[in-house]
């Protein structure tokens, strides 16, 4: 996939709308220390070229329900494009499934499940399970704790130090 070309500034942009979510014209150029008119054209380039795919608050679960949540990891019987086409399509449906990452190695993908019990995770399993997606094999891990849950640090990512 062809990259999109961004500068310091626009790191600014993007990580103050990661840990502020969406703000005002005014808010977001204080923020990033520009001039309000600049700053918008820069957040409506980087809107439009899709690198701001939505705002999403971070909801305390564990204060309004409780919640069962259980790592999956997946094994597929075959590996050709349209097995993970199919298992990819039929995942993206699923509600309780909020995560889901196609992975190297050992196993094919990892889950993350999120669901008011064990037995209603036991339900979505058994229905992955009778929908005939070619799982081969899946391990489940429940977890018991957040330790840490955190959006990455895009600056971060633009620079390698060993570079």
């Amino acid at each position: 996939m062809r990259k999109i070309a961004i500068d310091a500034a626009d790191v600014r942009i993007l990580r103050a709308l990661q840990q502020h979510g969406q703000l005002s014209k005014t808010k977001l150029s204080e923020l990033v220390n520009l001039s309000p008119t600049p700053c918008w054209i820069r957040f409506t380039r980087l809107k439009e070229a899709g690198l701001i795919r939505g705002y999403h608050a971070d909801i305390a679960l564990d204060k309004i329900a409780n919640a069962t949540k259980v790592v999956v990891t997946v094994s597929l019987e075959g590996h050709r494009k349209a097995n993970f086409e199919h298992f990819e399509d039929y995942i993206g449906q699923v509600d309780e499934i909020v995560e889901c990452m196609a992975t190297g190695g050992g196993m094919d993908y990892v889950l993350k499940v999120v669901t008011p019990s064990l037995s209603a995770f036991q339900r979505v399993m058994d229905r992955l399970l009778s929908a005939e997606l070619g799982i081969a094999r899946y391990m489940t891990y429940i977890a018991t704790r957040d330790i840490k849950s955190t959006q990455f640090n895009i600056a971060n990512l633009m620079t390698d130090p060993e570079d």
